[in-house]
């Protein structure tokens, strides 16, 4: 693993992702929808940034990630390119943008790349979505797949639960994840999938995979930056690791306000003009 500098501070690329993975450097990659925490996770030194359909959840307050719209992440795109200067910056297509019409996929791709400046779109499912990925791939715009569990795709689940657990499901995503490293995807994301099948899928592609509930076998690791830095409470699955507890520590920055408001403390005579 290098650490040199200046090979730290250099941009990240797709093709420095497959890089990264060949001298078996793990990538970190974290989401963002504004340009303020975009700013912030680009300056810690992540490798890459994810303005998830996960915006639908954390940001607008939906109970899945179907409701949001291609303007919406166009917009929240453009907030996030606005705040990184290193982090490669990938967006979710959202629900009904570019499944079962290959066309309008590409519309899709097109819009977010040309109005947002993102440097790469990520899109959920294997075989059934492949006419899609080889039409974006084929106008130049990079492409991150994601199987394992696909958000998306919750009303036909049923569930968030742990994927691909019966065979069946293992051997096509297995299948699944060869098929977008032929066609040119240049990573995958595997999420919540046993550890020994994503470790599996992991050694047989060239293409690095990132991880969300997927183990240590992956080449790298996603999370919601809501839910790692304890801003999200309420949401607490087994592969979630607490950095932080900022739910605390701004509700107590809160109460001291109100308290200096209410009590004519703030602001001080050194706080006014």
């Amino acid at each position: 693993m290098s650490t040199n500098t200046t090979d730290n501070q250099r941009k990240v690329t797709t093709r420095r992702f497959i890089e990264m993975k060949q001298r078996g450097e793990k990538i970190a990659m974290l989401t963002a929808y504004d340009y303020t925490m975009a700013s912030i996770v680009d300056g810690a030194g992540m490798d890459a940034i994810l303005v998830g359909d996960s915006a639908s959840n954390v940001m607008a307050g939906n109970a899945t990630t179907l409701p949001i719209t291609l303007d919406e992440m166009i917009n929240y795109t453009k907030s996030v390119v606005k705040g990184v200067k290193r982090a490669l910056v990938v967006t979710d297509l959202p629900f009904g943008s570019y499944q079962g019409n290959s066309k309008e996929a590409l519309a899709s791709a097109i819009r977010i790349m040309k109005e947002s400046g993102a440097e790469a779109v990520k899109l959920e499912g294997g075989s059934e979505i492949r006419e899609s990925i080889e039409r974006i791939i084929s106008a130049g715009i990079p492409v991150m797949g994601h199987l394992g569990l696909t958000p998306q795709s919750i009303n036909k689940f049923g569930t968030y639960a742990v994927r691909a657990k019966e065979e069946a499901e293992a051997a096509k995503l297995i299948e699944d994840a060869k098929m977008l490293e032929e066609v040119g995807c240049f990573a995958v994301v595997l999420e919540k999938i046993p550890a020994a099948l994503a470790t599996k899928v992991s050694q047989s592609l060239s293409i690095p995979t990132i991880g969300i509930g997927a183990g240590n076998g992956c080449d790298g690791q996603v999370l919601v930056y809501q839910d790692m830095l304890g801003l999200n409470t309420g949401f607490s699955p087994k592969f979630l690791r607490r950095y932080a507890n900022l739910a605390q520590v701004i509700n107590d920055a809160l109460g001291r306000y109100i308290d200096d408001v209410k009590s004519g403390d703030f602001p001080n005579k050194d706080e006014q003009y």
